[in-house]
């Protein structure tokens, strides 16, 4: 599955899923733009460290996801853009009744509009090349619900809807667009989360693990962000050419129930 010769725009991925996913890119040959919202000397040196660890051109370029204008202007600073990963992404948990309105609109503006705007200045450049990929990292929220959780679910459940409006649009030519439908992944913020949940629960970690952060994940076990990134390089590869508007979901089953 190579990609050699491909670049790849990533939002969001100076840690966790995003960072994971343009590590399995750029194991894979692809050039890759590593971006968030901040803009300091350790950003750039991790774009450079996975540059060389691969042998590929890596870039970090700094872009709010929460402004449009910004979006747009990370994919017209990468240049090239044979391959958009929409990963950004924030959470808050609040009953729908108190929910606040910045909370709403931030969770909306990062999870769900920055997918628009980039896919929207993506598709140029794809078509100028002739050749293009788009993996939404939507969630299993995306597919069902949970309560307290009203704006990104909402946000998910768009990305997918955009997900497949974009196929559609896209359908006749060399691009397709799909979503990757995350359960639980094993990532530096979750795993910080295990020792104060265990603490609030009076739980053993294993506990907290299984019967807290698990609890809805039938396979009791997390998903690891190689395993992400994986399913995005192969959605990038010739075997998923005809792979268009659908969803992948890797969530131990989450979304069977």
């Amino acid at each position: 599955m190579s990609l050699k010769g491909k670049t790849a725009v990533i939002t969001g991925s100076n840690s966790g899923i995003g960072l994971g996913v343009a590590r399995e890119l750029a194991r894979a040959g692809a050039s890759v733009v590593l971006n968030s919202f901040t803009d300091t000397d350790e950003d750039h040196k991790l774009a450079e460290e996975l540059g060389r660890e691969f042998g590929v051109d890596a870039r970090y370029i700094k872009a709010d996801m929460s402004k449009g204008d910004e979006c747009r202007a990370l994919i017209e600073a990468a240049g090239s853009c044979d391959i958009l990963v929409n990963n950004a992404g924030i959470q808050f948990v609040s009953p729908i009744d108190e929910f606040p309105l910045d909370k709403w609109d931030a969770i909306i503006a990062i999870n769900m509009n920055s997918a628009f705007h980039c896919t929207a200045a993506a598709l140029p450049k794809m078509r100028t090349a002739g050749w293009g990929r788009i993996v939404n990292v939507a969630s299993a929220h995306g597919l069902t619900a949970s309560p307290y959780k009203s704006a990104y679910v909402a946000a998910k459940h768009g990305v997918v809807g955009m997900t497949k409006v974009v196929a559609l649009e896209t359908a006749k030519e060399p691009i397709t667009c799909n979503a990757i439908c995350p359960g639980y992944v094993k990532t530096p913020l979750v795993e910080a989360q295990i020792p104060d949940t265990a603490k609030k629960y009076n739980m053993s970690e294993e506990e907290v693990i299984e019967k807290v952060m698990l609890e809805r994940q039938p396979s009791k076990a997390f998903a690891t962000v190689e395993q992400i990134g994986g399913t995005a390089v192969f959605l990038c590869s010739d075997a998923a050419e005809q792979i268009t508007g659908t969803t992948i979901a890797v969530d131990g089953g989450w979304t069977a129930l």
